[in-house]
């Protein structure tokens, strides 16, 4: 299950590191016309802005339940990391594929490249630490679970929406230096524009994967497999119940989880005796899960007091 989201260290990181780097980034496209290192920049300013996004999810998804919305805001952080998904793909991918056939099409020699490797250096260390920052925390979240696993089945998207962030900018650095370097070295400014074509392709890439796992979450993804089957085992292993018939589990938050029960009771169960067995049921399954928020049971086979 997922953790906390109250304190997301690893969004403001990002959030302080693309900022600056955007800004140095930026100058050095002014000065080099760079195709790439211009790409580069635009990505980076819309890392910033996705931060924003996340933060600003994160608020949302605090607020209490109220009449329109009984179950709470907890999907509202998933929401906006669709908005982030958008943002990358649109934005981030979309401009730099403009960038690059732009400059295929009217290749501009780039300048001094001095200032732009100056700055992909220090935007690779600052780059580097930020997804340090946010490995660290998806570790945290990941547990024993195989890290492509938990990539896949996370209900947090805060954590592994500024990994994937980051990894993309590292990457991207990487290509852009490339495509610096040897546009430069061979005299060849298609290759810059070439860099910023690849730069768009990881974005897009990173940005349908985010689009998908939002998805997921927005139509209501269940709690995972393993938490579905130590529910049912909680429940079969009480006294008075004789099987779960039915588990019905679905994320409305990364820390909250709605779950609807099927069970059918012993014969032996008394109507009056019903409140006291749900409660103590629920009282299990929460101490084990407290993230489960909601528990609705629905009651079979209960023998009626007789007077």
């Amino acid at each position: 299950m997922s953790k906390k989201t109250e304190s997301p260290v690893a969004v403001y990181g990002a959030l302080v590191a693309n900022l600056i780097i955007a800004a140095a980034k930026l100058t050095a496209a002014t000065f080099t016309r760079s195709s790439a290192m211009l790409s580069e920049a635009i990505h980076s300013f819309v890392d910033t802005g996705n931060e924003v996004f996340l933060l600003l999810g994160i608020h949302k998804s605090k607020k209490p339940p109220d009449e329109l919305h009984p179950f709470g805001h907890g999907k509202e952080l998933y929401f906006y990391s669709l908005v982030v998904a958008v943002l990358i793909f649109g934005i981030g991918g979309g401009m730099s594929f403009y960038e690059g056939i732009k400059h295929i099409n009217e290749p501009v020699e780039i300048r001094d490249p001095l200032w732009n490797y100056i700055v992909i250096a220090v935007a690779f260390v600052s780059e580097s630490i930020s997804f340090l920052i946010a490995l660290r925390e998806f570790l945290k979240e990941k547990g024993k679970r195989s890290f492509v696993n938990a990539l896949l089945t996370s209900k947090n998207p805060t954590n592994y929406t500024v990994l994937l962030e980051d990894a993309a900018a590292i990457a991207g650095l990487i290509i852009a230096a490339l495509g610096i370097y040897l546009g430069h070295t061979l005299n060849n400014p298609n290759l810059d524009a070439v860099a910023s074509l690849l730069i768009g392709a990881v974005l897009t890439i990173v940005a349908f994967f985010l689009a998908f796992e939002s998805k997921q979450l927005l139509i209501g993804e269940s709690a995972e497999r393993e938490v579905v089957q130590k529910i049912k085992e909680i429940t079969d292993d009480d006294p008075s119940v004789r099987y779960t018939d039915k588990i019905l589990t679905m994320h409305i938050g990364p820390d909250e989880v709605l779950l609807n029960m099927e069970i059918q009771f012993s014969k032996d169960v008394l109507l009056t005796e019903l409140p006291d067995v749900i409660s103590r049921l629920e009282d299990k399954i929460t101490s084990c899960y407290p993230e489960i928020k909601q528990i609705f049971i629905e009651a079979g086979s209960i023998k009626k007091q007789k007077f």
